[in-house]
């Protein structure tokens, strides 16, 4: 245990206080594609969140050396979503910031509930939670896109108009009544490459001229019914009812993001650190 504390608080340098960019000057614990159930949190979490964190900040400088990137797509693996076929469950932007610790500006819900804000936090908090899989997944942007998005995301108040804060887990793709987390990220993209961009309906014409295709979650009646039910970040009503109603869900996922990126010519290929299991499937 003692080596495990060690770690922990030479990689504590990695988690800066949360800076909150939304309005809420106190809220509820916040999550996003991951589990809301609360765990106590053990030396072990906290030593391979904090090293994941740490492996993550040097591999990311060590991009940052050899190609002057400082904005990258970051994702991490928060929940068991292998019966829906996906691999990751959340993303953000991280970038490098003037005094050099990469932030990650990110959509995260408040646990319970269906509100949502906009955060900025050190790669420490991005990861310090009970993952499913500790893996850091990033893709660079593309050279023209780096400028545009790093000054964005320095700048919350340039993205406050895409931000919808009713939170909707499986918000349909090209609706504006309800906003998750990935697809308030995909909306940003949209204006850091397009500077005629700054609607949320803009932001989506964008994304579809350059051919982003949602994943189509297969979910049944029974299931949507439990979901709407028992929580409050989960709705369908924005769903087009023939879709809906034939069990086809479409929504962002980190999944068919980091697909698209690359075949666009958005971002450069997918890279990837850990993957080992957090925790066994009950």
């Amino acid at each position: 245990m003692s080596g495990a504390l060690a770690m922990t608080r030479q990689a504590l340098r990695f988690l800066p206080a949360a800076v909150l960019v939304g309005a809420l000057m106190a809220a509820p614990a916040a999550q996003a594609g991951r589990s809301c159930e609360t765990r106590p949190l053990t030396v072990q979490t906290l030593s391979q969140g904090l090293d994941l964190a740490q492996r993550t900040a040097e591999a990311l400088e060590a991009e940052y050396r050899r190609s002057g990137a400082r904005v990258v797509a970051l994702a991490r693996a928060g929940q068991d979503l292998s019966k829906y076929q996906l691999r990751y469950s959340h993303m953000g932007w991280a970038y490098r910031s003037d005094e050099g610790p990469w932030r990650v500006v990110h959509k995260l819900n408040q646990c319970g509930t269906a509100v949502a804000s906009i955060y900025r936090q050190g790669l420490g908090e991005f990861f310090l939670d009970d993952l499913w899989r500790h893996e850091a997944v990033w893709e660079v942007p593309a050279p023209a896109l780096q400028a545009p998005l790093l000054a964005l995301l320095k700048n919350p108040a340039q993205v406050a108009p895409l931000h919808e804060r009713n939170y909707n887990m499986v918000s349909y793709v090209w609706g504006r009544k309800y906003q998750q987390s990935n697809q308030w990220a995909i909306e940003v993209l949209a204006v850091a490459a397009e500077y005629t961009v700054q609607s949320r309906e803009r932001a989506q014409a964008w994304l579809q001229f350059k051919g982003y295709t949602p994943s189509t979650l297969r979910i049944g009646p029974l299931t949507r019914l439990g979901g709407r039910v028992g929580m409050a970040n989960v709705a369908f009503d924005d769903h087009p009812n023939d879709k809906r109603f034939s069990d086809r869900i479409e929504t962002v996922t980190v999944d068919s993001v980091f697909e698209w990126l690359p075949r666009a010519g958005l971002a450069g290929p997918i890279q990837q650190l850990g993957g080992a299991a957090a925790r066994t499937p009950k």
